[in-house]
């Protein structure tokens, strides 16, 4: 096998290395726009052969903090492998994002297996499961391991896609003692996707989706040694789209309780995730009670009703412009903390100028803006990664206004 590219610390690519994910890195975000099943404007390049536009797409994600991206080409009018193995060659040559790993995303193995002949290093593969049975899946499995990758294995089987705690948790331990047991599959190479599914459908059925995610996925980490959790988060807020507010938020607050419940990963658009400590506190916390299916009759309504009494007035981008205007009335050094937290590069060179100016009337110096005020800064955008309310996309925005701000 060629030498991997080289990537994050926290990512062993190279080789049979295990697919790690270290307490540094945390949670790893896997990009989600490079798929022309879930983006229209991904799926028009390559079918009108844009593939130079396409990779700006791939690039953005990687720009936006995606640590991993998945790439899916499963359309009707396209050769699928020939799709495929193009762009990831073309992928190859682009060191800004060859440097994350790939996420082969197919429903097809031969549209899986042309993506991981074309890959270097190590990739992922998105997925296998035991929807056609276990010969078929241990198969499967068998190739993957002789191409050195890591699996995402999903809870489904041949009944169905997992729906409930029981079923999530019964199919995911079936599938460990398969691929560990008797095929000696890796366990830190196995990353079992517990399906995540749309709540606050107005479907009483449906209310308790994300909790049995969080509780499966809490039971794997306990139970199931080595193995990681991933899913689609999109899915979880697939009943307000049209509301992207409304959406950020049910995809904030349902991640901060599931990476505390042990999930490693996701597929998310990583330049579109809130900071769970600042987002509005009437809608997080009627989110909270969508997502953790609680105080299920509150004013003779229900979490999802009283969820949708507040959505509109979060709709369109009015109220929020509004609301991204009042921290310019704050003293110049919150000025700069709200500007790092957010990642607002707007006004960071006059704010810093600003704060320059008074620091050296006052007979200081330049440096003193760095090592004071913006480093305690720094230290909050650190202590909310740390209490897993902010997330990497956001740190790596805060970096740059740093940066520009230095």
């Amino acid at each position: 096998m060629t030498k991997a590219v080289k990537v994050m610390p926290a990512m062993k690519l190279s080789g049979l290395e295990p697919f790690n994910v270290t307490p540094e890195v945390g949670f790893v975000n896997i990009g989600e726009r490079t798929n022309v099943t879930g983006s229209k404007a991904f799926a028009r390049m390559i079918l009108n052969n844009q593939f130079d536009e396409a990779l700006v797409v791939a690039r953005q994600q990687v720009e936006n903090g995606a640590q991993v991206i998945d790439i899916n080409m499963d359309e009707a009018m396209l050769d699928s492998e020939a799709a495929m193995t193009r762009f990831l060659n073309l992928i190859a040559s682009e060191p800004d994002i060859a440097r994350v790993p790939i996420m082969i995303d197919s429903s097809k193995w031969s549209v899986i297996e042309a993506g991981l002949k074309c890959i270097q290093g190590k990739p992922i593969v998105n997925s296998i499961s035991l929807k056609e049975g276990e010969e078929s899946f241990r198969k499967q499995a068998r190739l993957i391991r002789r191409y050195g990758a890591a699996s995402v294995v999903m809870a489904f089987d041949e009944v169905g896609q997992a729906d409930t705690f029981k079923r999530k948790t019964e199919i995911c331990q079936r599938c460990y003692q398969i691929l560990v047991k008797e095929i000696g599959f890796p366990a830190e190479d196995i990353i079992f996707d517990p399906n995540i599914f749309a709540i606050a459908t107005g479907i009483e059925e449906h209310d308790n989706y994300a909790v049995d995610f969080i509780n499966a996925t809490r039971w794997i980490k306990e139970n199931l040694p080595g193995a990681k959790v991933s899913g689609g988060v999109s899915n979880v807020s697939f009943s307000f789209r049209g509301n992207d507010r409304v959406r950020e938020a049910i995809h904030t607050v349902f991640l901060y309780h599931a990476i505390q419940a042990g999930m490693d990963m996701g597929i998310v658009n990583a330049g579109q995730l809130g900071v769970y400590a600042d987002l509005d506190s009437e809608l997080r916390e009627r989110v909270e009670d969508v997502v953790l299916n609680r105080f299920k009759e509150k004013d003779g309504k229900t979490p999802t009703e009283r969820l949708l009494d507040i959505a509109d007035q979060f709709k369109g981008g009015g109220a929020k412009q509004v609301e991204n205007l009042v921290w310019r009335e704050a003293p110049v050094r919150e000025r700069l903390t709200h500007a790092l937290v957010h990642g607002i590069t707007t006004f960071i060179e006059e704010d810093t100028e600003e704060l320059r100016a008074q620091i050296m009337g006052a007979g200081g110096r330049p440096i003193e803006v760095i090592e004071g005020p913006l480093m305690d800064g720094m230290n909050v955008v650190g202590d909310l990664f740390g209490a897993g309310k902010m997330f990497l996309p956001q740190v790596v925005k805060s970096a740059r206004v740093m940066k520009q701000a230095v």
